[in-house]
Order: C-alpha cells, then structure tokens, then sequence
C-alpha cells in the first residue's frame, strides 16, 4: 500500500476488539515504511517540482490508493461523492502544474 491511511483504517476491520495501543504501534509502524518511501521520494520530486506540486501528487496517489481500499478492503459502498472529490482533484492538478 502506498499511504498509511490504509493503516489507520484497516485497524477498523481487524482489531477492533484489541486495545487502541495496539492498534497504534502496528499503525506507526506501517507509517514508518511510509515515510521511509517517503522522504527520500520527496527529496528527488523536490529537484524537479516545487512543494505545491509534490503535495497534489502524493493526495493523487493517496486516494487512488485509498478508494480502492475502502470499497474493496473495507466493504464500504462506492459513491457518486468520490467521482465529484477527483474531478476536484484533477482541477487541483492542473492548477499546479500548469506552466
């Protein structure tokens, strides 16, 4: 998976019924993989995008990630909302990445 917030959520699903400090340790833990992605993709995005660029495209990759994962992963139903949210996304995109 590509972002932690999958992380954060599936929790949700799998241990509901074990303490929250559980739930966080295995969450920080899966973020930590993150971010050691992370940090080091932003660092060379940095090289060839400015800060409002990287931003746009890691919410981009986040819930091309995220979508999926609700419905698929957490039985959560498809709605019309999230095809409004990436058309604004989209916008977002352009904005800042227009010349």
């Amino acid at each position: 998976m590509s972002r932690s917030d999958n992380a954060w959520y599936s929790h949700l699903k799998h241990l509901n019924e074990k303490p929250w400090w559980i739930a966080a340790l295995i969450s920080w833990g899966i973020a930590l993989f993150e971010y050691l992605i992370q940090v080091p993709a932003n660092r060379i995005g940095n090289t060839e995008m400015n800060l409002g660029q990287l931003k746009i495209l890691q919410e981009v990759i986040t819930l091309t990630v995220f979508v999926p994962f609700v419905v698929f992963y957490m039985d959560q139903p498809l709605k019309l909302d999230y095809l409004w949210a990436a058309l604004c996304i989209l916008g977002a995109v352009y904005f800042v990445f227009r010349s």
